[in-house]
């Protein structure tokens, strides 16, 4: 078991590591999912606009994986928490206004782990793209071609970034709790949270698949440790040897504030489906992420994740991603604008 500091250049904050959410336990299969409304987005959308947009994105990109590894996972979340929130729109980037009460998504609890590194890669990186096609290019958008290229450079698949996006007009700190899944958020909450969005079941573990380079705080996952659901005992559903240890890393109390660990175990600094065999062997660390494997609905998805072939992960990751990008698209001045500064509204 590895055991980071926060302080650590080469932790690894990722994805939904926050606290539970008050969904109702209403179940919903994938046949159950809404048809949500998907604005149309296309492949070549800057072509004329913005010829060489992928290639400025990704001299960041690359740049940054480089120097500062940590902004793969922190840009790779940001995407997530945009997506869940208003839809993609970029909504996270934004900035509270000095002396306004009224709140930006970023600062909302569930948010507060995001990582500077994550904005300044989407600021750097819109910087570059505005040096060269002024007012043409979406926050969005390059937050979601810097996410692809975050992961493709972390081992994941490299798939086709859907651009047309434009940038919303709001960003509410209050519309974030009911939004975000949390660590020990149960499979009932999830299924009907993705729904929601217009993902299946199957986007919902896929998805979940990106926790195979993802770290967590030692408060997501210690009530697992020392009194599961009010029993004073452990997780049943918990490896033995993987509870040792993270007893030793998490103790009852005090003293792991600062701690952070992988939640897959073997490969964590690789994109690959060893987050998915660990779950086989009880080793998932997140409540939310062992009960993926405990739940009929999900754990024949996660068997199929995790076989020897990572390539049939990979092509599902990207295909669940592309989906995720569509939820909320935002076109037209009636509903949008492209920013010139990703972090305050034109």
């Amino acid at each position: 078991m590895q055991v980071l500091s926060l302080s650590s250049s080469s932790i690894l904050l990722f994805f939904f590591l926050t606290s539970t959410i008050p969904i109702s336990l209403a179940k919903l299969t994938s046949s159950q999912t809404p048809k949500l409304h998907h604005r149309e987005l296309s492949v070549d959308y800057y072509s004329k606009k913005c010829p060489q947009l992928e290639n400025l994105i990704g001299s960041i990109t690359s740049q940054r994986f480089k120097q500062a590894p940590i902004s793969a996972p922190a840009t790779i979340r940001l995407f997530f928490h945009d997506c869940f929130v208003e839809g993609c729109d970029g909504s996270i980037l934004i900035e509270t206004k000095k002396g306004s009460k009224r709140l930006a998504e970023r600062e909302a609890y569930e948010n507060k782990e995001l990582r500077e590194e994550g904005f300044e890669s989407i600021i750097k990186a819109k910087a570059l793209v505005e040096s060269h096609c002024p007012s043409r290019v979406s926050c969005s958008d390059i937050l979601a071609i810097a996410a692809r290229d975050f992961i493709h450079l972390a081992g994941g698949p490299y798939y086709q970034v859907r651009k047309g996006r434009w940038d919303g007009k709001r960003s509410t700190a209050t519309k974030v709790p009911q939004n975000i899944p949390g660590s020990n958020s149960t499979v009932d909450q999830l299924i009907k949270l993705f729904a929601s969005k217009g993902l299946t079941v199957e986007d919902l573990v896929v998805l979940s698949g990106s926790h195979t380079i993802g770290f967590a705080h030692c408060k997501n996952f210690i009530g697992r440790l020392y009194n599961f659901k009010g029993t004073k005992r452990p997780d049943p559903n918990l490896d033995p040897r993987l509870l040792k240890e993270l007893r030793m890393s998490c103790p009852f109390s005090g003293g792991s504030s600062g701690v952070a660990l992988p939640l897959d175990t073997t490969t964590p600094f690789v994109f690959d489906n060893g987050y998915f065999t660990g779950l086989g062997t009880n080793m998932g660390l997140l409540g939310s992420d062992q009960a993926l494997f405990l739940d009929p609905r999900t754990k024949p998805i996660v068997l199929e994740m995790a076989r020897d072939n990572k390539q049939k992960f990979l092509k599902a990751f990207g295909e669940a991603m592309d989906k995720m990008g569509s939820i909320g698209v935002k076109r037209g001045r009636k509903h949008g604008e492209i920013r010139t500064d990703c972090r305050v509204f034109l």
